[in-house]
């Protein structure tokens, strides 16, 4: 079978795989195929996307990007390099591979061994800001071998924000998690702050100092959004941190603040049932409980929001 530019296979049905669908289907491509490990929990979110979506489902990730010309990895990133394999046993000749993992260079490289060995044109894909407000149109960058045969046809998939460095698979990886160091890490920052703040009763003192350093914000707004999302996306932000840490050694740094932020936004993925929350404090105000519940309930050790568990 050869490879169908229209056709598109979605390794990964979560937040950014759904966003893929809405868009691509807005766009008029419409045969699209899913394959997500989680299928196999009805319950999962990657089940429950499918199902709301219709989108075909495959049984396996040979099955799904068999005849693709476009194959979309957004899984999560400690599997990144587990899903180039998988989907390296049925990818066409001459089939995008289109990595979006938040995996580090060294695993990116091995992503594109395992399918330009197959016959597949690997591209490596670095989403540069919240998928959201932007979607399909949100600033990605290219790299690899294939990035700029890519980008020819990026339009085609909605891809109007897309830029490629061409070069050696990892720069792009390397730009996004370097970011990460920072972003991720304020949000962990933040949440701290705020809660021990909040504990202490001087939130309004620690928010309304801010600006004497950092560029005039409501960063009470700021910081409620951003805690909200290692609420919510924490234990996958703990991988991308891991793959942050990983990037850091590699450039001979040693990754203290990475490896910080990884145990923040592990500890934070802990109370998502929070959500949704009327305002920044309220939100601190039922993480804080949440946590002394679980202390509770865990272990004597001594309170979470002073631990990582």
């Amino acid at each position: 079978m050869s490879a169908d530019s229209r056709r598109v296979a979605l390794i990964g049905l979560g937040e950014v795989g759904r966003v893929f669908v809405e868009d691509l289907r807005t766009l008029g491509v419409s045969d699209l195929t899913a394959w997500d490990t989680a299928f196999v929990d009805p319950d999962s979110p990657a089940s429950r996307n499918a199902r709301e979506l219709g989108v075909a489902t495959a049984s396996s990730s040979v099955d799904a990007v068999a005849g693709a010309g476009l194959v979309v990895s957004a899984v999560t990133a400690s599997q990144s390099v587990l899903a180039a394999r998988a989907a390296a046993e049925g990818i066409e000749q001459g089939a995008f591979l289109f990595d979006l993992n938040s995996s580090s260079p060294g695993h990116k490289q091995a992503a594109r061994d395992a399918i330009e060995a197959a016959g597949g044109r690997y591209v490596e894909a670095a989403l540069m800001s919240p998928i959201g407000p932007r979607r399909l149109a949100s600033p990605f960058l290219l790299g690899g071998a294939h990035s700029t045969a890519f980008l020819g046809v990026a339009s085609t998939y909605g891809m109007a924000g897309a830029t490629a460095l061409g070069g050696e698979v990892g720069r792009a990886a390397a730009t996004k998690l370097c970011r990460s160091v920072i972003v991720k890490g304020l949000e962990s920052l933040l949440t701290e702050s705020l809660l021990a703040a909040r504990t202490l009763g001087v939130e309004r003192d620690v928010l309304d100092s801010l600006p004497n350093i950092l560029p005039p914000a409501d960063w009470e707004a700021v910081a409620g959004y951003f805690m909200s999302r290692s609420v919510q996306h924490g234990r996958r932000r703990a991988e991308e941190m891991e793959e942050a840490a990983v990037t850091v050694a590699e450039a001979g740094v040693e990754p203290w603040m990475a490896r910080a932020t990884v145990e923040r936004q592990r500890w934070a993925s802990r109370f998502g049932s929070v959500l949704p929350q009327e305002s920044a404090m309220d939100l601190v105000d039922a993480v804080l409980a949440a946590a002394r519940e679980a202390e509770q309930a865990d272990s004597p050790a001594g309170p979470g929001t002073r631990g990582t568990s």
